[in-house]
């Protein structure tokens, strides 16, 4: 299963992707169009074109994982920007539009230094 973590990061692919895809050509597209590093821990985030299915690829200790979900009724309200935080995967997972979600500012070190 994988779990939300602040510790790593989330990766959202924009275009839209074939749900018929598996590891290999999930982590094709990672490493030609997101420029991102499979065996990091990070987590990548797919959606189809009808947005009712969601796959997401992350490298565990040894060897990939895939969470899948299809939705029977709905659609995935998926973040224009390519990198999201733990809660905001928590809230498109869960159906929760995330264009009308506001956070209130919390204390954070990076906005010290």
């Amino acid at each position: 299963m994988i779990s939300y973590s602040n510790t790593c990061r989330y990766y959202v692919y924009q275009d839209a992707c074939n749900m018929r895809y598996s590891f290999d050509r999930l982590g094709g597209i990672v490493n030609a169009h997101m420029e991102g590093n499979l065996l990091s821990g990070d987590i990548f985030i797919f959606v189809n074109k009808r947005k009712n299915q969601c796959k997401l690829l992350r490298w565990s200790e040894d060897g990939f994982e895939i969470f899948h979900k299809r939705l029977v009724k709905g659609t995935f309200a998926v973040p224009h920007n390519g990198q999201i935080e733990a809660y905001e995967l928590q809230l498109m997972i869960s159906g929760v539009v995330l264009e009308h979600y506001r956070k209130k500012k919390r204390f954070s070190i990076k906005n010290v230094v």
